[in-house]
């Protein structure tokens, strides 16, 4: 019987800070539990915990099984790693120790071809294959196959960074769940994910056999895949946690009643807490007068006393709110016209014309060049002029395209990148940020800057550095960013992949009243139906709109 059990986990922060109180739930055998709850509340740290990158202060986890872990990075691997490298960071110790005293062995014998380098890599490979890994290489075929539409041999030195954000999560979780362990841990398995790609896991986590814990943002996966549901509830002392024992068909109503509950036990509480204050001074009054009415008086006090060390019920957990402001401004009618644009190697030719105003979203699968085409335009398109140039001191990498996309008058791109890599914020606090300012928004007095932040769920991490904010933290101060940059056409890409359900509601109402245009890359199924044009990368290589949101295009057919 395989489970994960967390039993009254504290964590405290490098500041000294609580960001995890007493949390403790428990995930059975065969359960799929949803960990949820709001940004910065401590749903990775527990992750890492439970996977044993981070110790707890207090408590202990316990588990039974083996143990396969999603880190949160997949899907932004940007370093010198292969896909190689990408299956084996999920293989079990003994194959991940014999394929580095394999590579060890090979390169000491590429420098050096003598006799003992030799031997070295003969009792290497030996070792290789008691580990089971020509056997392990036989399923990861498959598992390339799967993910990529390529056997292993030809997949296997590609670089991970050359692999779209959901290739590589499609490659870690179809090499996850066909694996052999017994309990997985996924933090934000469908970011990146095209929705075939989301269904198909929500489908997978359905019918796996295994324990699942994920975290995850997307409703409609929460709703199909979890048969649990985790709350982390921000509190004073760190967040706690929650556990609602059905999906999120329920959880709404589960969550409403429970704090309507606490409502009215504190309610009760305070009655009864002034019922006693006043009955003590009463017969403190009476027993300054009447010595038999002594006993009464200290008894009352021990009353009291008891009562208030018990303490009051479980408090109604801070309920977050997000304001979002994105003001931007009139531009001409025409905002963007591309003419016979090619994105090279990914899309044919098209045509299209973006209007003031217009709300469009980019669809699509992974890999067709949605986000290639977002960074066109967020570095002013194809001939950008003074007042194209983005909003922001991104280093934004050429496109290759042919033909042209033309901004118009006064539309000024602000990007929302969806790896969250912003150099330029690296190593300085959020309220540093907001106070330097720079040469495309005012620098902000630390009064206005933390209101700004509280706006946005961030105040809490105002001395944090942008580097150690959790990746819903980072997504929500870009849109801080871009709400104060002056941008008038919002480049999003991905933007909801690491908002929880509050900010993402919230930066849904800020688009309905941005004066401006809105051009978004998405996958959220939920999210798209603000839209009104939907752009569609087709899986033919061709550009084409749509009335109404298209989720079923496939790979891309390219030679790979």
């Amino acid at each position: 019987m395989t489970h994960l059990n967390i039993a009254d986990v504290d964590y405290f922060l490098p500041d000294g800070r609580q960001l995890l109180s007493g949390v403790s739930f428990r995930v059975g055998n065969g359960a799929k539990t949803a960990l949820i709850g709001p940004n910065g509340t401590g749903k990775t740290t527990l992750l890492r915990i439970v996977a044993g990158d981070a110790v707890a202060d207090e408590g202990a986890v316990t588990r039974s099984g083996t143990l396969g872990v999603m880190r949160q990075f997949v899907g932004q691997v940007r370093d010198e790693s292969t896909v190689r490298d990408l299956l084996l960071s999920v293989s079990p110790a003994r194959i991940r120790d014999a394929a580095l005293a394999l590579d060890t062995a090979e390169n000491a014998m590429i420098e050096r071809d003598e006799e003992s380098t030799q031997m070295k890599y003969s009792h290497a490979l030996a070792d290789w294959a008691d580990a089971g890994g020509y056997e392990t290489e036989d399923f990861w075929d498959k598992v390339t196959t799967a993910a990529l539409g390529v056997p292993y041999d030809r997949a296997k030195w590609r670089a991970a960074n050359s692999l779209s954000g959901g290739e590589q999560k499609r490659l870690v979780l179809e090499a996850l769940f066909a694996g052999p362990d017994d309990a997985l841990l996924l933090d934000e398995p469908d970011n990146y994910l095209d929705v075939p790609g989301k269904r198909w896991l929500e489908k997978t986590i359905s019918e796996s056999s295994k324990v699942v814990l994920f975290v995850s943002h997307d409703r409609e996966l929460i709703a199909n895949a979890a048969t649990h549901i985790v709350t982390l509830e921000p509190g004073i002392s760190g967040a706690t946690s929650w556990t609602h024992g059905a999906g999120l068909a329920s959880y709404h109503q589960a969550r409403e009643d429970r704090n309507a509950r606490f409502e009215e036990l504190r309610r009760r509480w305070d009655e009864e807490h002034a019922k006693l204050r006043a009955l003590v001074l009463r017969l403190r009054e009476k027993a300054k007068f009447n010595d038999g009415v002594a006993a009464r008086y200290h008894a009352s006090q021990t009353r009291l006393a008891k009562f208030e060390e018990a303490g009051p019920p479980e408090a109604i957990p801070l309920q977050q709110k997000v304001t979002v402001r994105l003001a931007g401004g009139r531009t001409a009618k025409r905002a963007l016209v591309c003419q016979d644009l090619e994105l090279t190697g990914l899309m044919k030719p098209f045509d299209t014309e973006i209007w003031y105003g217009d709300r469009v979203a980019v669809l699509g699968s992974n890999g067709s060049g949605k986000s290639h085409f977002l960074r066109l335009l967020a570095g002013g398109g194809t001939d950008p002029g003074t007042e194209h140039l983005p909003v922001e001191a991104l280093d934004i990498a050429p496109v290759e395209h042919g033909g042209t996309a033309t901004l118009g008058a006064r539309v000024r791109p602000g990007l929302f990148a969806q790896t969250h890599s912003r150099p330029d914020l690296t190593g300085n606090t959020l309220l540093e940020i907001l106070h330097m300012g720079d040469e495309h928004r005012n620098g902000m007095g630390r009064e206005a800057a933390s209101r700004a932040l509280d706006r946005y769920g961030l105040s809490q991490a105002a001395e944090q550095k942008y580097d150690d904010l959790s990746g819903g933290q980072q997504a929500c101060l870009q849109i801080l960013l871009l709400e104060l940059s002056g941008a008038t056409m919002l480049l999003l890409d991905e933007p909801t992949d690491n908002l929880d359900l509050h900010s993402a509601d919230a930066l849904e109402q800020g688009i309905a009243q941005f004066a401006g245009t809105v051009i978004s890359v998405t996958h959220d199924r939920w999210f798209a139906r603000g839209f009104d044009r939907f752009l569609v990368f087709g899986s033919d290589g061709n550009v084409y709109e749509s009335e109404s949101p298209v989720w079923d295009e496939a790979r891309v057919e390219r030679a790979r």
